[in-house]
């Protein structure tokens, strides 16, 4: 039935003015009963009070006569409803509780049912790992097998696994296990490269060489150009390993050897290098790429070792070698032309190395020659001789031939000219066996510095003594000087002659051989610069150009090598004097030039 409308709520305030409730109006009984009630007559309405008591009252009794007859019935349900109460209390209770619980419930199954799908997804990979299981040991032993491969030299099957993880690598980079096998034969692959390294630093040949080159270029760790470059250090830190075991206590040993290893060891290395690598520019290199030349690479190394082997040398020079320098200079010449094919020919370095050791050994023995001479003028006194005494020359040495390089035996009655000479003879035998051309201005001019120094000490003797002089002393003082101005010095410049031809000299200078005299200070001493502080003492000679300056003739015919070789011919005088007959022994020269 439908609610008051707005007519019958008009109708309802009229009658009940404001006694009216508002919770009337939605009651559906209320509507019908006012459309019945507005339907009724006058006495009707009039009965209607008295009927409503009446039902009221009927409705009263009968509602205690169902209390009365169904009072247990009542009881029972209040009972029922009291318990049905707290139960309901009860489960109200439990059911906020599990609805409290309810989400963790919930967290807890959602995390069990993951990891019981991550234990499913476990079984599954330990079963596919079950099956596979051969495969993946395969896997897992590639580290172990790489290293026994690598530590017993099996570079080759070492390579192909090297690739094989390389393969892997790109395959599953994402693994961690697969990371672990690729680092584990990394570090492995750097153990196999110091290995191959280190075959090239030892004294391998060309065979090994050519399978050690193959497997860095395999490894591909290394452009070809580094691969030169490794190539030629580990190469030359063998040769320098070679060369530090080589002695040093004796230089010339020491510049000997060297000469013979640098030559061996790096002929064959340049010849293992060419057979190895091109020297062929590449003129298609990509775009991008700095263009390398790889042939400067090579001989920028060639050059450098040539450079270590010619500084080595010139400290083992300067050491002193003795009187060995020409046998050096054959072994390095030789050197120098072994290395000519292959365009490192450094002979003409040489020349002027050893001519600077001959010149510094032979100024340093002609000073000597000057300390020692100015040592024994210090201590001489002039003693009469019988060759002074009877006027008469000593005999020469026999089986001297006419000609030859005889020193001039006057010189034994005044031993410190013949100290002197025969220090002189000494470096000339040293200079002879490295004597180019080139030292003749140089050798000339120590040796006229010298011999300018004798000449002040005879004067500085003369100037000592010259008060103390008996009319014999005078007159040995005297002949002293006239045997170093007529002997001394004119056999001094026809040794300088055996040392430097003229015919040659004038061949190289491009002069006349007539000429070479008006050349200062190259290959002979200036003879009248030297006497002419001693003139006051040879007041009856006139020693100038055209005589005591001037040369013998050259001999005819070749001297006799065997006789040349007989120049230490003893001296039969008697003299007060001891150690004249060492002076006459050591008194010699061999010249073979």
């Amino acid at each position: 039935m439908a609610a008051v409308d707005v007519e019958d709520e008009s109708i309802l305030a009229s009658m009940f003015q404001d006694s009216f409730p508002d919770s009337w109006r939605d009651k559906p009984d209320l509507a019908a009963y006012l459309s019945e009630l507005s339907s009724f007559g006058v006495d009707k309405l009039n009965r209607e009070e008295e009927r409503l008591a009446e039902e009221r009252a009927h409705i009263l009794q009968q509602t205690r006569e169902l209390a009365f007859s169904n009072y247990q019935t009542f009881i029972r349900t209040a009972d029922c409803t009291e318990h049905i109460y707290r139960d309901f209390g009860r489960v109200e209770a439990s059911v906020s509780r599990l609805l409290d619980k309810l989400p963790a419930l919930g967290q807890r199954c959602r995390v069990f049912v993951k990891e019981a799908e991550q234990m499913a997804a476990s079984r599954r990979m330990n079963s596919l790992t079950l099956n596979r299981h051969t495969e993946i040991l395969e896997i897992l032993e590639i580290p172990q097998l790489m290293d026994t491969c690598v530590r017993n030299a099996y570079y080759e099957e070492a390579l192909e696994l090297t690739a094989y993880v390389k393969r892997l690598e790109k395959k599953h980079s994402e693994l961690p296990v697969i990371q672990g096998i690729v680092q584990e034969v990394r570090q492995s692959a750097q153990l196999m490269l110091g290995g191959l390294l280190q075959q090239l630093r030892s004294n391998t040949q060309l065979p090994t060489c050519l399978r050690v080159v193959g497997y860095l270029r395999r490894m591909d760790v290394f452009t070809e150009a580094e691969l030169r470059v490794k190539f030629l250090q580990a190469r030359g830190a063998w040769l320098r390993s070679v060369l530090d075991a080589i002695p040093e206590d004796d230089p010339y040993t020491h510049a000997s050897k060297s000469v013979e290893a640098c030559r061996v060891h790096l002929f064959d290395i340049i010849t293992q290098y060419r057979a190895i690598f091109s020297d062929d520019d590449d003129d298609d290199a990509p775009s991008g790429r700095v263009a390398v030349n790889e042939a400067a690479i090579f001989h920028g190394w060639v050059l450098q070792k040539v450079s270590d082997f010619l500084e080595t040398l010139e400290r083992d020079l300067q050491r002193g070698v003795g009187g060995r320098l020409d046998s050096l200079l054959g072994q390095c010449m030789y050197f120098g032309l072994s290395f000519s094919r292959v365009g490192a020919d450094f002979r003409g370095q040489l020349a002027a190395m050893f001519q600077k050791v001959a010149a510094e050994a032979f100024q340093k023995a002609t000073w000597e020659a000057v300390e020692e001479f100015r040592e024994n003028m210090s201590a001489y006194t002039l003693v009469a001789l019988p060759s002074v005494l009877g006027g008469t020359a000593p005999p020469a040495a026999p089986g001297v031939q006419p000609g030859t390089l005889q020193p001039p035996m006057s010189l034994l009655d005044f031993h410190p000219l013949a100290h002197f000479l025969n220090n002189i003879l000494t470096s000339f035998n040293e200079l002879r066996l490295c004597c180019p051309l080139g030292l003749a201005h140089h050798v000339t001019t120590h040796l006229q510095d010298a011999l300018h120094t004798v000449t002040q000490q005879l004067l500085a003797f003369h100037r000592a003594e010259e008060s103390a002089f008996s009319e014999r002393e005078r007159e040995l003082f005297m002949h002293m000087c006239r045997v170093y101005a007529h002997d001394l010095l004119p056999f001094i410049n026809r040794c300088l002659q055996t040392l430097f031809p003229p015919q040659q000299m004038a061949l190289v200078l491009g002069v006349p051989a007539s000429q070479l005299h008006t050349l200062e200070c190259l290959g002979r001493v200036d003879v009248k610069e030297l006497v002419e502080p001693l003139g006051f003492l040879l007041p009856d000679e006139d020693f100038n150009a055209e005589r005591g300056d001037s040369l013998p003739p050259e001999p005819t015919s070749d001297p006799d090598p065997a006789a040349e070789t007989e120049k230490n011919a003893e001296v039969t005088e008697q003299t007060s004097e001891e150690g004249m007959k060492e002076l006459n022994e050591a008194l010699s020269w061999k010249p073979e030039l």
